[in-house]
């Protein structure tokens, strides 16, 4: 908000009156051959020999396992699917013993302090005036208290009746805090009697009244008016989406579809990003009124190009408006996918998470020219290291998977890393797989946490190859990977984000994460010495999608936390009947 105005003049008693009204997912990845994941995401690999598998820790005894393939019990699910990362959090937060505690919710009560719970008339004011630590701004403090507690209107009132009785005025920014009380709290007649005294005591307003009366005018009957204060702050200012979206959707409330729809028209011509409550508006307007049908979906070719996921409410509305054509028959229900990658519901095949052959291209060429001429700011290397590491990756056969050894040698937080990178190599190896473990210097030096033996055996199972201790090996893997060709995947349980930011747009990121989502294994359980399973690594792109006679449109449910590199695991499903 820019800086506020503070004006004293003679106070109008015809205007402040109205103020003072109270009323109110084990790892088979090829035999040469690209498996189905589907078969991959429900198959467990199980040793064959007796006891620990290396001779060091032969005292360990086991029971003999035959080598076969069998259904595993538990569904693993990916590190991107919705929801992940707060499960996450929650057993780590029990395994800190921090359940059971009976945990308090944390409110901000310091910003609460000292509010009043009734009217207080002038002359108590002025007493809790006094008193107060900072009696000079007491009132405009006093006011965001009442904001950030979301105080009774009333209370507000006769604050400022008290100011305007003792002052004979009322200051711009405390009436702008009111202001944004009163539009907070949806008490529309304030707004308009608070419109009514700033029009008359001050010549301009900066961008933040104006997007309060944006709100706040919206939600009358006077909403018309609402176009031109977002007119007035297009002239300083670009407005934010959310204004468009007051207004938007105003308009299409009060029946005004044209306007509506121009302003969205605006909206996206300023390269501004639609909020989902201007669209749940605008396809529930859809269902009265039939003229807008090609607009409406291309609101969804818009999710789809800029993979953008709606909320549970918003997919309803889709739902109604496409249940509500008259042209064509629709039915919507709601899904889930398969491993496989069919929907549950009508049976389609998604698309898959593969990339195609010019998006591979471009991937590759952009990631390689960040990585290697230094634009990736996360990369900490030598110009020396890059030219080795690429004379290094010329020299051998494209890679099945690569490994950042430190990340999958530290994964379980305790054992002995070599152990556990052995074991992973070890799994990797008996498929037949090309593998390259990308390790830092000290990995080569000898100790009890990177064992003689251990590494030794992992050089004699895979390519190696290590960077300076102070080089970011990310870059390496990213690199050796997408050289490799478009077959190879990566293990690690980065995700990349800081590199994905580094990429010049958002289409390069939205095509990074595709691929990192096809191509990443993540290390979902291990047995140091016996086994790995991996997390399953979905055979289908995550992405609103229609095949002409289906759409189908994952969602968000209601009241689901999902952090920006996760994907939903839901889906709105509508097939046109025949």
């Amino acid at each position: 908000m820019s800086s506020l105005i503070f004006t004293f003049i003679k106070v109008y008693p015809k205007l402040v009156l109205p103020l003072l009204n109270t009323s109110h997912r084990r790892f088979l990845l090829h035999n040469n051959v690209l498996l189905e994941r589907a078969r991959l995401s429900n198959v467990r690999f199980e040793s064959t020999k007796e006891g620990n598998r290396y001779p060091s820790h032969g005292n360990k005894a086991a029971k003999h396992k035959d080598t076969r393939l069998r259904e595993k019990q538990p569904y693993f699910r990916s590190v991107f699917a919705a929801g992940t990362a707060q499960r996450t959090a929650e057993l780590m937060s029990k395994k800190a013993g921090e359940e059971g505690r009976g945990k308090k919710v944390r409110t901000r009560t310091v910003g609460h302090a000292g509010i009043p719970n009734r009217p207080l008339t002038a002359a108590e004011w002025a007493v809790l005036k006094q008193n107060a630590p900072y009696p000079l701004c007491f009132e405009v403090q006093m006011m965001k208290r009442m904001l950030a507690a979301g105080s009774d209107i009333n209370i507000a009132k006769s604050l400022l009746a008290y100011v305007a009785v003792e002052t004979g005025t009322l200051s711009y920014e405390l009436l702008l805090k009111y202001l944004t009380l009163c539009v907070h709290g949806s008490h529309h007649s304030e707004v308009l009697d608070v419109y009514e005294i700033m029009k008359n005591r001050f010549k301009s307003f900066d961008p933040g009244a104006y997007s309060l009366f944006i709100k706040g005018f919206s939600n009358t009957e006077r909403w018309k008016e609402a176009l031109g204060f977002l007119e007035s702050l297009n002239k300083a200012i670009t407005p934010t989406a959310n204004n468009y979206g007051e207004v938007i959707s105003a308009a299409l409330r009060h029946g005004d579809s044209a306007t509506g729809w121009a302003l969205y028209t605006e909206l996206l011509e300023k390269g501004l990003i639609p909020n989902q409550n201007t669209w749940q508006a605008l396809f529930e307007s859809g269902v009265s009124q039939r003229w807008h049908n090609n607009r409406l979906e291309g609101i969804l070719h818009y999710m789809r190009n800029n993979q953008v996921y709606p909320v549970e409410s918003l997919a309803r509305s889709i739902k109604a408006w496409f249940e509500s054509l008259s042209e064509t028959k629709w039915t919507g229900s709601w899904s889930t996918v398969a491993q496989s990658g069919v929907c549950q519901s009508c049976g389609t095949a998604l698309e898959s998470i593969e990339l195609s052959e010019k998006e591979y291209g471009l991937l590759k060429e952009q990631v390689m020219q960040d990585v290697m001429q230094g634009n990736d700011v996360f990369i900490k290397s030598t110009p020396k290291e890059l030219e080795n590491f690429q004379n290094f990756l010329a020299n051998k056969p494209a890679f099945d998977v690569v490994l950042d050894g430190l990340n999958v040698a530290k994964c379980l937080g305790r054992g002995q890393p070599s152990e556990i990178l052995l074991t992973v190599v070890s799994e990797l190896k008996k498929q037949g797989l090309n593998v390259l473990v990308l390790g830092r210097s000290h990995m080569q030096r000898y100790s009890h946490t990177w064992d003689r033996q251990h590494m030794s055996l992992v050089r004699q199972m895979a390519h190696c190859f290590f960077t300076d201790n102070i080089s970011e090996d990310d870059p390496f893997l990213l690199y050796a990977t997408l050289h490799s060709g478009n077959h190879c995947r990566f293990v690690s349980k980065d995700l990349m984000r800081d590199h994905k930011a580094c990429l010049p747009d958002s289409a390069m990121r939205r095509l990074f994460f595709k691929w990192q989502r096809g191509h990443q294994l993540v290390i979902q359980s291990i047995f140091p010495g016996k086994m790995v399973q991996f997390q399953p690594i979905h055979s289908y792109d995550t992405i609103v999608q229609t095949d002409g006679v289906s759409w189908h449109i994952p969602y968000d449910p209601e009241g689901q936390e999902r952090c920006s590199y996760e994907i939903p695991t839901t889906w709105l499903c509508v097939k046109r009947v025949s």
